[in-house]
């Protein structure tokens, strides 16, 4: 008997062992290892149509950079009272006072909680000098193109498309066109420069960061969660949901490693169309949620201009962020994993979208691409039904494609190794 109640007792203690570590297993499992794109933009997809039915707006970060970008302007002395596209976007109050504000910060802070729990924060700094050039040069034609358009990555492929715009596949091709553009170009020597060596490894993260990190991360967390409650119990609910729906959004494109450029690289160099596959199933849920809300709720679809301005800002955004060698999206979880560059891609990006601002009305910009156009959505212009139905059977072709051009690639890899 007594060595029957010491193996009951060796095995109770096992299991009890076992289910402490549960958590911890789960918790780095949860942390310490990227998400698959697919069903993280699904995720996106689905989150951006309930924001949409909550709240009435978008998810879309390049409209504040613009604002922010005019306040900057206006601390600076420069009158920008005449300027219509300031008054277009409407810039009232300050970053912290705007739904839109919240969205951006709040995926700013949802990137760099999961960052911290994962123990990945690293300064890094580029190597090479003429990476910052190319950076600020390539946040800035990104930045430029896409407020020409009224929009960026977001606003058109997980906005507009779901918003039922045309103006979003105007853009999407345009995209497209752009970063293959940008992948000519950045193949160029004078552009990759001379490779720079390194002697010895790379320098490890201190031991007392990783340490440091998840503590920092969890009390971040705890904090911001805190702000939000404070934002419902305040009656200021509608900045409560930007900040929750911003800090989700951050935490999906930091663990999924989300960026738009990454996609149209990867498919037009490698053939590689894994998160090109992810973004087009993502839109289809979101079109098919935000059709559901439109007709629930009685909402309008939100639509911008279809305008020669929409082509060549596409083009634009296409180059810029292949030359940057990042999106917003993938701009915003690299910079708070501590990639200093993306700071001066950020900075590229704000000033870009004043440019814009600034050439809108006062070099001609809107009379010559943006007069010409004007508003078409498919819901008012062919039923709901009908728009629901021809936005998933564009997004049925597009995704063809991209099988398409996986393949093709595939078999032309496959030949050249066998020659």
């Amino acid at each position: 008997m007594p060595a029957l109640y010491a193996k009951i007792a060796v095995l109770l203690h096992t299991q009890a062992s076992q289910a402490s570590q549960m958590p911890t297993h789960s918790l780095r499992f949860f942390f310490n290892h990227y998400w698959r794109p697919f069903p993280v933009l699904v995720a996106a997809g689905a989150l951006s149509a309930i924001y949409f039915g909550l709240t009435g707006t978008v998810w879309a970060v390049t409209g504040e950079f613009t604002r922010l970008g005019g306040q900057i302007l206006h601390l600076a002395g420069v009158d920008t009272g005449d300027w219509a596209y300031f008054k277009l976007v409407k810039i009232q109050g300050g970053t912290l006072s705007r739904t839109d504000g919240w969205i951006v910060w709040g995926m700013f802070i949802g990137a760099l909680i999961t960052v911290l729990l994962s123990n990945s924060f690293k300064i890094r700094i580029p190597q090479q000098r003429r990476r910052w050039v190319q950076a600020l040069a390539g946040g800035i034609v990104a930045g430029f193109g896409a407020r020409l358009a009224m929009g960026c990555n977001l606003a058109a492929f997980f906005t507009g498309v779901p918003q039922f715009s045309f103006h979003a596949w105007i853009f999407i091709v345009a995209t497209g066109l752009g970063t293959l553009l940008g992948t000519r170009l950045i193949k160029n020597r004078w552009w990759k420069g001379r490779p720079t060596l390194t002697k010895g490894k790379a320098a490890a993260t201190p031991p007392g960061s990783l340490r440091i990190q998840p503590v920092v991360g969890g009390l971040l967390a705890l904090g911001y969660a805190c702000l939000i409650v404070y934002f419902f119990v305040s009656g200021l609910r509608p900045l409560g949901i930007a900040a929750l729906f911003g800090a989700m959004f951050g935490i999906l494109i930091e663990r999924g490693q989300i960026c738009f450029t990454s996609a149209f690289r990867d498919l037009w160099i490698m053939g590689r169309a894994v998160m090109s596959k992810a973004i087009i199933a993502g839109m289809a849920l979101s079109a098919v949620m935000t059709i559901i809300v439109i007709s629930v709720y009685g909402l309008s679809p939100i639509t911008q201009i279809a305008a020669p301005s929409t082509f060549v800002g596409g083009l634009l955004f296409g180059l810029g962020i292949v030359m940057a060698t990042s999106c917003e999206t993938g701009m915003m979880y690299r910079l708070m994993e501590g990639q200093v560059l993306y700071l001066v891609v950020f900075i590229g990006n704000i000033a870009g979208a004043t440019l814009l601002a600034y050439a809108w009305d006062h070099l001609g910009i809107y009379n010559l691409l943006v007069a010409p156009g004007e508003k078409i959505n498919f819901v008012s212009s062919i039923g709901p039904t009908a728009a629901i139905v021809v936005t998933l059977a564009m997004l049925g072709l597009l995704y063809a494609y991209t099988l398409f051009h996986e393949k093709r690639h595939l078999s032309a890899s496959l030949m050249a190794a066998r020659a």
